[in-house]
């Protein structure tokens, strides 16, 4: 948890303002356009996620880019045949607007990965899932297990001379381990300075602490980030929930145009 987050009071958080149509728009996927899962591949999207992004990246010129945990390729299956800019594995994965994927490669250490893999064997329910630069541990189905994940990974970590380059970040009933040099936030930072987002509004949207990275650079180059659902947060401004965002993005939709005109599709407008 960053030491400058603030957790307003309920009467004090306020919703966001219409998003603009100046906006680039960088927006997290599990636990802000879909419901959390208890294992990563249960995930079901709603369906007005893919009609509502298809409609938003024609509004804003192409400035729309889903940032997540997960990787690039697993974002690309949720939203198929819809690909976007997007940053996978908290920015170890960034595909920009002409397509091509840069990858920040490293393999987690071999004593934290055998750390997590023993406490997987031991205990039945939590899930080991390897990403592309790291790994995350899930004990959503057991989460009274989570301190002791934790307790272990950072004893794992602690007797490692890569202590300095690797960190456990919390989320969500899991820990992951992920670089120290790759974020949210350094993704959104490269992605801003892209065609399609360069000079545009930043606007970021997540539900988690592995988001405030995003929403710190957001604000830092100018423009807002949203916290969606309960938690310390940076934000300037706060959803409730999922629904909540489908409500803000729907207003986007009937109020900014895409490219060739036509109605947005109802779905969008759920």
């Amino acid at each position: 948890m960053m030491q400058d987050e603030v957790t307003p009071p309920g009467p004090q958080r306020s919703g966001p303002p219409p998003l603009p149509a100046e906006a680039a728009l960088f927006i997290d996927f599990d636990g802000t356009l879909a419901p959390l899962a208890p294992r990563p591949q249960d995930v079901q999207v709603p369906e007005w996620v893919l009609p509502t992004l298809r409609h938003l990246h024609g509004a804003l010129g192409g400035a729309v880019a889903v940032v997540s945990g997960r990787p690039v390729a697993q974002i690309d299956g949720f939203l198929a045949p819809l690909q976007l800019p997007a940053a996978g594995v908290h920015g170890v994965e960034r595909r920009g607007s002409d397509g091509h994927l840069r990858v920040e490669a490293a393999e987690p250490p071999a004593a934290l990965v055998a750390a997590a893999q023993a406490l997987v064997a031991e205990h039945p329910g939590l899930l080991f899932e390897p990403k592309t630069g790291g790994f995350a541990l899930h004990f959503r189905s057991r989460p009274l297990l989570g301190g002791l994940c934790h307790d272990t990974l950072q004893a794992a970590l602690g007797a490692l001379p890569e202590v300095l380059t690797w960190q456990i970040m919390g989320g969500h009933c899991v820990y992951e381990i992920k670089q120290r040099k790759v974020s949210k936030g350094v993704a959104l930072a490269a992605l801003h300075a892209d065609p399609r987002f360069a000079g545009r509004l930043p606007v970021y949207v997540g539900d988690d602490v592995t988001d405030e990275d995003g929403i710190a650079a957001a604000q830092a180059a100018g423009g807002f980030g949203v916290r969606v659902g309960p938690g310390a947060t940076q934000a300037r401004y706060w959803l409730e929930d999922i629904d909540a965002v489908s409500r803000w993005l729907g207003d986007a939709v009937r109020r900014l145009p895409a490219p060739g005109g036509g109605s947005p599709p109802p779905q969008a407008l759920a």
